[in-house]
């Protein structure tokens, strides 16, 4: 296997080409990391975003769930007045797990052509289902040269299970991300991004007298349905802005090149099987500079001309 660890060993030269893979109607963080990526020119430069596929209770298959994001993300861009030049790509329809082969889509075709443009490589910025980028992966493997995977998915390495939304949604996917060639940065969910939690007071107090975009984002936490009934004491994960923090500022994110544990079929980890390839583990997320940042972008976001 070729070594690909130094696209990961030293933290990128921003701004970063991008690409956004993101199951944006599956719950609301999304919705902050794609106006995120869109407010940091500094950072990033978002070529495309693609509609992951999810299942939950807003959506009963992959196909629908992808429609949904893919209808999210016209709805996010038309509020923000502003979308990525590339444009917008439906994604996979059905899981890579239990199919024959690569999911063929839009968004994964989008993915292998934009990967060979002959410039800097293209980064994923990865927030849903690994099933696109994965099946892009399969479709030509070549491509792991060329990207590199910055993924929200899984738990930390020291938690007793990675049964994660993300990471469970689609386990072949997720295992192509872990076991090919391809350059990794993981931002594991329980016991590192769920520092970065906030409350329906501080959303309000910031955003909630705005309007637009800033508006809109604190209306999905407000109206989010798996809230308890009293909300006064209640805190929401915004689990998918860890990884547009990570361009914006690495200090935020703190992190370290760690050999990746197996992945069970029970989806654990197995710490003591033979290390996978390097990767780069981020171990902590700093909340307070991060919501610093996002609120005042969507305080001071004006249309792009």
């Amino acid at each position: 296997m070729p070594d690909t660890t130094d696209l990961i060993a030293s933290l990128p030269t921003r701004p970063v080409r991008a690409v956004l893979d993101t199951d944006t109607f599956n719950e609301v963080d999304d919705q902050f990391a794609l106006a995120h990526a869109l407010l940091s020119p500094e950072a990033i430069t978002l070529e495309a975003v693609y509609a992951a596929p999810f299942v939950n209770v807003r959506a009963a298959d992959p196909a629908e769930g992808m429609e949904r994001s893919y209808e999210e993300i016209e709805r996010v861009l038309s509020l923000l007045g502003r979308r990525p030049k590339g444009g917008v790509f439906r994604g996979s329809t059905r899981w890579l797990t239990g199919s024959r082969g690569p999911v063929e889509s839009p968004a994964a075709h989008d993915l292998i052509a934009r990967a060979h443009i002959p410039a800097p490589p293209l980064h994923v910025i990865a927030i849903g289902a690994p099933t696109n980028i994965a099946s892009a992966l399969r479709l030509d493997p070549s491509i792991a040269q060329r990207i590199v995977v910055v993924w929200l998915g899984g738990h930390g390495f020291h938690w007793p299970d990675t049964r994660e939304f993300n990471l469970m949604q689609d386990p072949d996917a997720s295992r192509t991300l872990l076991e090919s060639e391809v350059p990794l940065v993981l931002l594991p969910c329980m016991g590192v991004v769920q520092m970065l939690a906030t409350t329906l007071p501080e959303l309000e107090f910031h955003l909630g007298r705005a309007e637009g975009i800033a508006r809109f984002l604190y209306e999905r936490v407000r109206d989010f349905p798996d809230k308890p009934d009293d909300a006064s004491c209640w805190h929401k994960v915004i689990w998918d802005l860890a990884a547009t923090a990570w361009f914006v500022n690495p200090e935020w994110c703190p992190s370290e090149l760690r050999p990746v544990p197996r992945l069970r079929d029970d989806l654990t980890w197995d710490h003591e099987a033979q290390p996978g390839k390097i990767i780069r583990y981020v171990r902590e997320v700093r909340r307070d500079p991060v919501f610093r940042d996002i609120f005042n972008k969507l305080l001071h976001a004006a249309p792009a001309p």
